[in-house]
């Protein structure tokens, strides 16, 4: 009798364990095929380069050095230097403002594939190496969950003197830490004088450089002094470049993904400023 009762408690016990083991084969298959979706849906047939252009473009922001001005400063040099109070009070105001920072792969999937952003997507650039951009740039956007993309100029790394710059096992914790690390040459020469030598020198050996440092591909460039010429634009897609960006010029209508618009967020606007040039500048009606 005891042993009929043992069977009759153990039998549905057996039955319940293999039909629960079966429902997480089941969620597991459903989320296996989801993903599987998903990752279909990235391959649909590229926009072209008209489609990219009309869609609404995204604020992309540039910043340099995060440091108070000195007497030693040029005028022109203070457009690219933002004081670090001015600064942390900027990103406070895009975070209180519902903005959400996205990262370059995005921005390229919203572009070419009509891939869906956050609401009010929005996009954090540093170019140069500065390590002010790590020490006060990288712990703020943290603060307020933000990503950011650093163009290194790889001839900086490590090196010290009036102004200090990221060493390698800085840039490795940003990428580490899920931000963006892109190129920016070697020593930031002008791409429109680029000769035949610059794209080993300039773009090659920087890139395997960083891609050393992080792990990861670098697939992404913005041009020194934002300044690039269309008729080598083609040779970045050559050298592994999936986009490329400039500063507030005009878009190349045959090359949208390598003349992507950014601004400068200059050390003399207040916040208000900036959310101001932020609208004016990108959400203009297209013509």
């Amino acid at each position: 009798m005891k042993r009929l009762v043992y069977f009759a408690v153990i039998i549905p016990l057996l039955l319940t364990s293999c039909h629960s083991k079966s429902a997480q084969e089941k969620v597991a298959f459903t989320q296996s095929t989801e993903s599987k979706a998903d990752k279909d849906s990235s391959q649909l047939k590229p926009a072209d380069t008209k489609t990219i252009l009309a869609r609404k473009e995204v604020p992309v922001l540039c910043y340099h050095q995060i440091r108070n001005n000195l007497a030693s400063d040029s005028k022109r040099a203070h457009d690219d230097i933002i004081a670090p109070d001015k600064f942390k009070e900027h990103i406070k105001m895009l975070a209180d403002s519902g903005y959400h920072t996205i990262l370059p792969d995005e921005l390229c999937n919203y572009l070419v594939y009509g891939a869906k952003l956050p609401t009010k997507p929005i996009m954090i650039t540093f170019d140069d190496t500065d390590l002010d951009q790590f020490t006060t740039g990288a712990s703020t956007l943290k603060k307020y969950g933000f990503k950011g993309v650093y163009f290194i100029m790889t001839v900086s790394i490590g090196k010290k003197g009036r102004i200090g710059y990221m060493s390698a096992e800085q840039i490795k914790q940003l990428s580490d830490d899920g931000n963006t690390i892109a190129s920016h040459t070697y020593d930031h020469k002008n791409f429109a004088q680029f000769i035949d030598e610059d794209w080993t020198t300039q773009i090659d050996e920087p890139t395997k450089k960083l891609e050393k440092i992080t792990g990861k591909k670098v697939e992404y460039f913005a041009f020194p002094y934002g300044v690039y010429k269309a008729s080598t634009l083609h040779k970045l897609k050559e050298h592994g470049f999936k986009g490329a960006f400039i500063l507030s010029t005009k878009r190349d209508d045959e090359y949208p993904l390598y003349t992507i618009r950014r601004i400068i967020d200059p050390g003399r606007y207040t916040a208000k400023n900036l959310y101001y040039s932020i609208n004016k500048s990108f959400n203009k009606l297209k013509q």
